[in-house]
C-alpha cells in the first residue's frame, strides 16, 4: 500500500510537467510561427490560423497566409520533430549502451549521412536525391557497422561503440576525399554548408514525408521507454528480470537508427542535442528512464526550435544551426556536469 502510495506521489508532479512543457511548446510554436525577417504580430498571426481551420473570411493579408502555413509552418514541424527525435535517440542510446557519452550518430550515421550527401551534391544538386542518398548512405553505415561488430553470433555494446566510431571515420575519409576533388567555388560550399546543419531547405513535401516515420517512432519508443530501465542495468540483470536484451536492443536500435538517419538527411548534421538535452533532463527530473525519455522528448523540441529561431533571425544571413547547438550546448553541458559532481 505504501509503495502504491509513493509511485502516485511520484506520478503526479511527472505529469504536470509533462502537462507545462506541452503548453511551453504550444506557446513556442505559435512564437515561432510569428518570429523572423518578417514579423507578424502574435494576435495576427492567432488570427490567420483560426481564419484557415475555420473559414471565417476575415479580411487578412493573403501574404500573411503563404508566409505562415507554406513557409514557417513545415520548418516549425519539422525542427521540433527533429530536436524530439534526436533526445530520444540519445537518451535510448545511454540506457543500452549503458554509458553517459553516446549521441544518436554512435553508430556511424553521421559519417554515413555525410558522405550520401556530398555524392548527391556532387552529381545531381538536387535537394531530393541529396536527402535520398544522405539517408540510404546512414542506414548503410549502420550495417555495417553491426556487421563489423559480431564476433560470434552476436554483437556486444562495446564492440557495437568501437565499429560504429571505424565505419564512421571511415566514411568522414571518404567524405574529405569528395571535399578535396570538389569545385572549391559551387560544390565545396554547398557540401560545407550541408555539413553545418540547417532547416532552410524544408518544404511542405518533406513535412508530409517525415512526420508519419517521426510519429509512429516517437510512440514506440515511449511505448519501450520502460524496458531501457532493464537494459541499463546489464544483460545478465535482464536476462534474470525475463527479458531477451539482445531482441530489445535489436528493436531500439533500428528504431533510433531510422530516426536518426532521416532527422539528418533533411537538416544535416546537428550536434549536441541528442547528448546535451539528455543530460540536462537527467540532471533535473532524474534517470528513470521512464520519465526521462518523454521528458526528453519534448525538451529536445524546445531546445531546438529556440536555436533554430535564433540561427534564422541573428544576423542578415541564416546561421547553420549546427553551429549554435554547439556554441550554445557546450557551456550548458559543461555547467550540468560540475552542478552533478557536486
Amino acid at each position: 500500500m505504501a509503495k502504491q502510495l509513493s509511485t502516485q506521489k511520484s506520478k503526479k508532479p511527472f505529469y504536470l510537467t509533462i502537462f507545462f512543457l506541452i503548453i511551453l511548446n504550444i506557446l513556442i510554436f505559435l512564437f515561432s510561427l510569428s518570429f523572423g525577417r518578417y514579423n507578424i504580430p502574435f494576435f495576427t498571426t492567432f488570427k490567420v490560423i483560426l481564419n484557415k481551420i475555420f473559414n471565417l473570411n476575415m479580411n487578412l493579408d493573403a501574404n500573411l497566409e503563404i508566409v505562415i502555413f507554406n513557409i514557417r509552418l513545415p520548418r516549425i514541424i519539422v525542427v521540433m520533430f527533429v530536436g524530439s527525435v534526436l533526445s530520444q535517440c540519445g537518451v535510448s542510446f545511454q540506457g543500452i549502451f549503458n554509458n553517459p557519452l553516446v549521441s544518436p550518430y554512435i553508430l556511424g550515421i553521421s559519417g554515413g549521412a555525410g558522405f550520401g550527401a556530398a555524392l548527391g551534391i556532387l552529381y545531381f544538386n538536387n535537394f531530393f536525391y541529396v536527402s535520398l542518398l544522405s539517408f540510404l548512405f546512414s542506414i548503410i553505415s549502420v550495417l555495417l557497422t553491426i556487421f563489423v561488430s559480431k564476433t560470434g553470433k552476436s554483437a556486444s555494446s562495446i564492440n557495437l561503440v568501437l565499429s560504429g566510431f571505424i565505419i564512421g571515420n571511415l566514411f568522414t575519409s571518404l567524405l574529405s576525399l569528395l571535399k578535396y576533388y570538389a569545385d572549391p567555388f559551387s560544390k565545396l560550399p554547398t557540401i560545407d554548408f550541408w555539413l553545418m546543419g540547417s532547416f532552410n531547405s524544408i518544404t511542405k513535401k518533406e513535412m508530409i514525408f517525415t512526420l508519419p516515420i517521426f510519429i509512429i517512432g516517437t510512440i514506440l519508443l515511449i511505448l519501450l521507454r520502460w524496458k531501457l530501465n532493464i537494459l541499463s542495468l546489464g544483460d545478465d540483470e535482464a536476462i534474470v528480470l525475463g527479458e531477451n536484451p539482445k531482441l530489445l536492443k535489436l528493436i531500439i536500435i533500428s528504431i533510433c537508427s531510422l530516426l536518426t538517419a532521416i532527422s539528418v538527411s533533411i537538416s544535416g548534421m546537428i550536434g549536441w542535442v541528442g547528448l546535451a538535452v539528455p543530460h540536462i533532463v537527467r540532471f533535473i527530473f532524474g534517470p528513470d528512464y521512464r520519465y526521462l525519455l518523454p521528458l526528453s522528448a519534448l525538451f529536445g523540441s524546445i531546445y531546438l526550435l529556440l536555436i533554430d529561431n535564433i540561427s534564422r533571425t541573428l544576423t542578415t544571413s541564416e546561421i547553420p544551426v549546427g553551429i549554435l547547438t554547439a556554441i550554445i550546448g557546450t557551456p550548458i553541458f559543461i555547467y550540468v556536469l560540475r552542478r552533478a559532481s557536486k
